[in-house]
């Protein structure tokens, strides 16, 4: 599994089902430069656990918005299959309306490239080098957190039965922008409006003295 923390995260243009129903051919993770994304993966559409996590991150519009943070879902499936999902109720399986878009990844190319597909194998032309996906079937469910920047600052992969936290990438864009802002580290278990840590041994020394007991 390759970590992607503290690199930049690889670009790629794709088709999404965007929040007004259309087709975006030509959709870029670039052009979200300038806010955080939380970029995250899922198995299939018309699954199981993937529509209480989709619709968990649709219920956060808010919370996401007022930290300049977009969400991006991707599956290996098509946007006709997409769209196909958000028409279908809520009380029939669907995940309804999003505000946010839903990238195709027919060809495995960007599940791929952040190394969460599941099973992955690759094409490797004659001079050892990899021109493609051969194999793999769906991806894992990734979750990755991108600075305004381009980089990556945080990931995590659960295996398919396990669904996410989605209020924990709240946390870490919260935990992101504290370090940002002032330049603390955020030590276990901290949440907005905790303590923070200065990144020197007498900052530790201070913290642990008054929190080591309650962590």
């Amino acid at each position: 599994m390759a970590v992607l923390v503290t690199k930049e995260a690889p670009d790629f243009t794709a088709t999404a089902l965007m929040p007004d129903g259309s087709f975006k051919e030509d959709f870029k993770l670039s052009d979200c430069r300038g806010k955080n994304v939380v970029l995250f993966f899922y198995p299939l559409d018309f699954t199981f656990v993937c529509p209480s996590e989709i619709i968990a991150f649709n219920n956060r519009k808010a919370e996401f918005e007022k930290r300049n943070t977009q969400v991006i879902g991707v599956s290996v499936d098509s946007h006709f299959t997409h769209k196909a999902w958000s028409e279908t109720s809520v009380e029939h399986g669907g995940i309804g309306q999003l505000w946010f878009p839903l990238v195709a990844d027919l060809t495995k190319e960007i599940s791929a490239g952040y190394d969460v597909l599941l099973g992955n194998t690759f094409a490797i032309d004659e001079d050892g080098d990899e021109v493609g996906v051969l194999g793999g079937s769906v991806a894992l469910r990734g979750s990755f957190l991108i600075d305004a920047e381009g980089t990556v600052r945080h990931q995590v992969v659960n295996d398919l039965p396990l669904g996410r936290d989605i209020d924990e990438m709240l946390r870490m864009i919260d935990a992101l922008a504290f370090h940002t802002e002032n330049g603390e580290v955020c030590p276990a278990n901290w949440s907005a409006g905790k303590s923070g840590m200065k990144p020197n041994a007498e900052g530790v020394a201070s913290y642990l003295s008054e929190n080591a007991g309650s962590l």
